[in-house]
């Protein structure tokens, strides 16, 4: 079997490898699976429990989770938020199961008087799931657990520039059996990914748009629905009335915390004229006292970038911006330190939309600046793109949030940032490239691997084929 080598992006070195699963094996795995789908699919309350046993192992096996997040992202903290959060996401889950299904099953109104309507969910039997490496566990289970309450089988893949997860998450299902028979998790590269797609009723695809849209199109030469969380370029606007020092703390978390490496990092910044300057420094003073986490891990708050590939294109997009015409304010391109690459905070100033920077996602801690002189430029400003994930508005609430409404995203945070990484149960969509399909945060997250089934009781007595006599159109008149 093929193997790939995987990197560890503090020092470069390549220091893990992970069998490349190919079709055949994908294809067995996925009818087992599905064979074992209709026992977990029948009963709610048994699902709950065996739930509830997987939150307690993965609880016992929570440090060794966060040393392999830790090992494939260079993130110590966010490494242990990210296993303990999906403990909190299972007990979330299992708790809401319950008013789901009794609030969307069972008899519903019609029209028709004497007929009664029954409403049946009827959970898709595997659901594939294809994997990023930023929140390498989060946005996994994110799909997993809700499609697993609902009572679906799962089959998951993790990115292959992060799959350490994948053992530990592997022996937390070995201590609970019933779970282990409908979830699989398994490694590759992109054959494995186009096998699953081959190979599932339904699928959850988290990366860029590229590979989205590749997966879309093969989605639907399968006809199998499919969510697709992509890419973001979320705009910053801050407005004549905000509160600048919120404004910088916000946008500078969001910006370059983890890297810039969030779907939902503010990756372009509009300033009213009149605050300009003053924002501009006092963001410019909080980039400059941030350190890396580098050599101490346990100190500092700049992660490496997780894949280098990815410092050669932010190194591309800022080389280009100023070879248009933009200022360093301070930072600079990704330096290499001890085999990893690491960046701090880069402001540019006199950015523009004819720079890629500005227009095409970034995934890096920069920080284009552009200046607005009302609303209605900033709203044109921010709804220039081709993405539409989330965003974020600083000013008076009553202002922001008449500026926000106008915002063509999914979520737009008021005085503050990357909000929808910490509000689960609010339901909102991605616009425009950023991607396609239900909702994955609030109830949307699982109801949408259900189907609504119907069951439509006649209390009457059928109609004769005699009701379809043409000499009947004479009591409707003619035209």
């Amino acid at each position: 079997m093929n193997q790939l080598s995987v990197t560890n992006p503090r020092n470069g070195i390549q220091d893990y490898n992970v069998p490349v699963i190919d079709r055949e094996v994908v294809a067995e795995k996925a009818r087992r699976l599905r064979s074992a789908q209709p026992l977990w699919a029948r009963d709610s309350e048994r699902r709950i429990a065996v739930l509830e046993s997987w939150a307690d192992a993965l609880d016992q096996h929570s440090s060794a989770l966060a040393q392999a997040l830790e090992k494939d992202t260079g993130r110590r903290l966010l490494s242990v938020l990210e296993a303990r959060s999906m403990i909190d996401r299972i007990r979330y889950w299992t708790g809401r199961l319950p008013s789901l299904i009794s609030e969307n099953q069972g008899v519903v109104p019609t029209e028709a008087a004497n007929v009664t309507a029954h409403q049946q969910l009827v959970p898709y039997s595997l659901v594939g799931i294809i994997s990023p490496w930023n929140f390498p566990l989060t946005l996994a289970l994110v799909d997993a657990i809700p499609a697993l309450c609902a009572g679906c089988a799962v089959l998951l893949k993790p990115s292959e520039v992060a799959p350490r997860f994948a053992e530990v998450l592997d022996r937390s299902l070995a201590d609970v059996p019933e779970l282990r028979e409908i979830f699989a998790v398994i490694t590759g590269d992109a054959s494995t990914g186009k096998a699953i797609v081959d190979n599932v009723d339904m699928l959850c695809f988290t990366g860029s748009v590229a590979t989205g849209r590749e997966v879309a199109v093969q989605a639907a030469q399968n006809f199998i629905p499919v969510c697709l969380e992509l890419g973001g370029k979320d705009p910053a606007v801050v407005l004549e009335d905000a509160d600048l020092d919120a404004a910088a703390d916000a946008i500078l978390r969001s910006a370059a915390g983890s890297c810039g490496q969030a779907c939902m990092s503010i990756e372009r910044i509009y300033v009213h004229e009149t605050q300009a300057s003053d924002f501009m420094q006092r963001l410019s003073k909080r980039a400059a006292d941030q350190t890396f986490n580098q050599p101490d891990i346990s100190r500092g708050t700049l992660p490496p970038f997780i894949d280098q590939r990815q410092a050669q294109k932010v190194a591309a997009q800022l080389e280009e911006a100023v070879h248009k015409g933009a200022k360093i304010l301070c930072g600079g391109p990704p330096q290499q330190l001890d085999g990893g690459y690491w960046m701090a905070p880069t402001i540019l100033t006199k950015a523009s939309h004819d720079m890629s920077v500005m227009r095409e996602e970034t995934f890096g801690p920069i920080l284009p600046i552009m200046t607005f002189l009302n609303d209605d430029e900033a709203i044109s400003l921010a709804n220039d793109s081709d993405y539409g994930l989330s965003g974020s508005v600083f000013g008076e609430e009553s202002h922001a949030i008449a500026v926000a409404q106008q915002l063509d995203v999914g979520a737009v945070g008021i005085n503050d940032a990357s909000m929808t990484a910490l509000i689960f149960d609010v339901e909102k969509q991605s616009f425009k490239s950023s991607g396609m399909g239900p909702s994955r945060m609030g109830d949307s997250s699982l109801l949408r691997f259900y189907r609504r089934k119907a069951l439509l009781v006649q209390n009457g007595t059928p109609a004769p084929l005699a009701v379809l006599d043409e000499a009947g159109l004479a009591n409707f008149g003619q035209r």
